[in-house]
This record gives C-alpha cells, sequence and structure tokens, in this order.
C-alpha cells in the first residue's frame, strides 16, 4: 500500500475523501451551478503519490488543505494536491457518467508530509499554491461552504472514516493545467505562522 509521512512514520490511509465544490470562487470559475449539497468523492490508496507524473491527458492542479484522521478527529494536516484529467472529466460529465477516471487515477492524490495539528487551530488554517513562482490560489477554512467540523458530520452520514483516512477540504479558486518541467510550491499557515512549505517539480 501507498503511504503518507506523519511524525516521522509511515502511515496506510485506506482511502481518500474528497470534498468537491467547496469554495464558491471555484465554482463561479469552473462556470457550475452551487450545489444544493457538499460533493463527496473518493480516491483510493493507489492514488496516493509524493511527486507529480503527469499523464498524456491535459491535468488540471487543485491545491487543498488535507486532513489525517484518528479516533474520528482530525490529528494531522497536509498540503494536498488534487490532480484531475480535465478534458476526460468533462466528457464523462457530458455523458452522465461518473468521473472516478479523471478523478481517482493513480497518482492523482499528491501531499507533503502531514504535521501534527490542534482542534483550536483548524479555523485559522490558509493554504497558498505557487505555479512557477505566481501565486496561483489563496484560500483557506474561512473561504469554505463546508467547514471541517460540519464537512466531517456530512460525510459521517453515509461513510465511515477509518483511522488514518485523508481528508481534502476543497480547493479555492485559480485552479489550472501543469505541464512537464512547472515548479510547484504549496504553503499552510495557522494565520501568518508558516506550518508547510513543499515544493514539486512536475514530471
Amino acid at each position: 500500500m501507498n503511504n503518507i509521512k506523519f511524525q516521522n512514520q509511515k502511515i496506510y490511509p485506506q482511502k481518500i475523501i474528497c470534498a468537491g465544490m467547496n469554495y464558491v470562487e471555484h465554482i463561479k470559475e469552473l462556470q457550475n451551478e452551487i450545489p444544493d449539497d457538499i460533493l463527496i468523492f473518493m480516491k483510493p490508496n493507489t492514488s496516493i503519490a509524493e511527486e507529480i507524473n503527469l499523464r498524456p491527458e491535459k491535468c488540471r492542479y487543485e491545491g487543498e488543505i488535507s486532513f489525517l484522521m484518528e479516533n474520528k478527529k482530525i490529528i494531522g494536516v497536509a498540503f494536498g494536491i488534487d490532480l484531475t484529467l480535465q478534458d476526460l472529466k468533462n466528457k464523462l460529465r457530458e455523458q452522465g457518467f461518473s468521473w472516478e477516471k479523471a478523478k481517482a487515477f493513480d497518482g492523482s492524490a499528491v501531499f507533503s508530509k502531514f504535521i501534527p495539528i490542534q482542534e483550536k487551530d483548524i479555523a485559522d488554517l490558509r493554504l497558498e499554491f505557487y505555479l512557477n513562482d505566481e501565486l496561483r490560489q489563496n484560500g483557506g477554512v474561512e473561504l469554505m461552504m463546508y467547514k471541517p467540523k460540519e464537512l466531517l458530520k456530512k460525510i459521517n452520514n453515509f461513510f465511515t472514516i477509518c483511522d488514518h483516512d485523508i481528508i481534502m477540504t476543497g480547493t479555492p479558486c485559480g485552479v489550472d493545467i501543469l505541464k512537464k518541467g512547472d515548479k510547484c510550491l504549496g504553503k499552510i499557515f495557522q494565520k501568518d505562522n508558516l506550518l508547510i512549505e513543499k515544493e514539486w517539480i512536475v514530471k
């Protein structure tokens, strides 16, 4: 099984539970309608990766605040990138098909290391994503339609959150297509305190 890093240990998540369309401005940039309820989808363990390896299809980045779970509680946070095969996703949606092939393929969930986070600090988390040294995404819990506590309640209505599952909380506006050689830099802040900084070179 694929693993993530948390406190110098390898952790093997069973699954990744993802929130889609959780930021209003991102919904607008994709010209979608605001849904009546939270959109939830999953990625398998095989989607977990440490590097960004492109497929032949056009691939879009989506930077996300990502949480590590234990005993139904958030114990860790990381910068995550939800990779999306953009044209394939649009084609599948137009045909009325599910779009796991465009969202849950091998290597589609890229993470920095996870670090411990206290419940009292979660509300002040935000991310920044830079593409080739240009700030492209900037947003956090304050802008989420469904804040982490409410999001977990929504998920628990349908899915069991197992120890070491990962929750990806949606992406702010500013998504774009990646190409080989791009430099990606993800940062997680708690207020103005930098918690995580991770750079990737797209392969």
